[in-house]
């Protein structure tokens, strides 16, 4: 008795996302195969749990043989052993290097070490992201650190989570950045996009309500208001330009200016009451205007102003957040403030100095607010 055998045969390399996914969430074959079934492979595919267990440890295999290559994505653009079309390359990459939230939150603003590793299980236990899938998290963090650690010049200089390291240490990865473009997240952007909030205090308790994508939103609106290319600046003649993302020094110096507001008493009480909505809400309690809601409190105007006039100084950048929650979001948040009530207040309070006949520096102070405003809504929430 004779039967039909259809053979095929191919070189392309097959990723399933969905073991991939589960491969990166550093679940064992088995935990693999468990969750499939779950999941209702068999019914959807007419398989059998022993082809399933067979096809999840080939995946498993086959990832394990790419890791090294992921290690350094342009080696997997090089290398001719496993025919990956270019979408899949950089899907693999992208989600090799994207970081669970939680463990980034958890991470944001620590210095990364051998003594982190050893503390990752703390670390898992404490944000619900599995140990192996933290290892992997953590890996591209810290690998490398022994070239810094060599260059006296480096020397001491551990960097933090989100710091970007150097071109030349991170080998050929510019090519990878243009293969990339525009494909989600890859460990540039992860970089950039967190690069100024290495310089802030991120830890304090009153800060733990704050996620990460806060900050990054956060990060991402000073940099889009307050940088040079925000506007467009160019570095003047016998000027430096910043480098990209940094805050311009002339910028910040400026920012002194607004004191003005704080320190005139004249304008202070003007700014006071023009920056004021008064009235009834939609539920006829007081808005601002009312025995609990003085015009603008002189606390908070004055805590809005001095948080730029102290940006020229470091410890004081550190403080940013904290300051910002301290002095603006806590106080509204006990006279009950809604995110529209501080919505409306601070378009207000922004466009009242137009008003001020002896108030110079609207541009400066509209620019200012911006990133200011941007900041405390995304920050005024649970």
């Amino acid at each position: 008795m004779s039967s039909d055998l259809d053979v095929f045969v191919g070189n392309t390399t097959l990723i399933d996302e969905e073991v991939y996914r589960l491969w990166l969430d550093g679940h064992s074959v088995a935990e693999a195969v468990a969750r499939r079934l779950r999941g209702g492979v068999l019914e959807r595919e007419g398989t059998s749990v022993a082809v399933l267990q067979s096809d999840t440890r080939d995946h498993y295999r086959t990832f394990q043989m790419l890791e090294r290559l992921l290690h350094a994505p342009p080696r997997l653009l090089q290398q001719l052993l496993f025919q990956i079309p270019p979408e899949r390359q950089a899907l693999l990459v992208q989600r090799y290097y994207a970081f669970d939230e939680a463990l980034a939150r958890e991470l944001l603003g620590k210095k990364l070490s051998k003594g982190t590793k050893k503390e990752l299980d703390e670390v898992s236990a404490r944000t619900g992201v599995g140990i192996r899938s933290c290892r992997r998290q953590v890996g591209p963090q810290t690998r490398g650190r022994g070239k810094r650690g060599r260059n006296p010049r480096n020397r001491g200089k551990t960097p933090k989570m989100g710091e970007e390291i150097p071109e030349k240490e991170r080998g050929r990865e510019g090519k990878w950045g243009k293969t990339t473009k525009n494909r989600g997240e890859n460990p540039k952007k992860w970089g950039r996009k967190s690069q100024k909030q290495d310089r802030f205090e991120t830890g304090k308790r009153r800060l733990q309500f704050l996620s990460f994508a806060d900050f990054a939103a956060c990060a991402q609106s000073m940099m889009g208001h307050w940088s040079q290319g925000a506007l467009g600046e160019l570095g003047t003649a016998g000027t430096a330009a910043e480098p990209d993302g940094d805050l311009p020094k002339s910028f910040l110096q400026d920012l002194k200016e607004l004191k003005v507001l704080v320190t005139d008493k004249d304008l202070l009480d003007q700014h006071k009451s023009t920056g004021s909505p008064l009235g009834k809400d939609s539920r006829g309690g007081p808005r601002f205007g009312g025995p609990q809601h003085p015009p603008c409190p002189q606390a908070l105007s004055r805590a809005l102003v001095n948080v730029g006039g102290k940006l020229t100084h470091a410890r004081d950048v550190r403080d940013f957040f904290v300051d910002l929650v301290e002095k603006v979001i806590e106080p509204c948040r006990s006279d009950k403030w809604s995110p529209g009530d501080l919505r409306l207040f601070l378009t207000q309070y922004t466009a009242a100095p137009r008003n001020l006949p002896g108030f110079r520096h609207q541009g400066l102070w509209e620019r200012y607010m911006a990133a200011i405003t941007a900041c405390l809504l995304r920050m005024y929430h649970d």
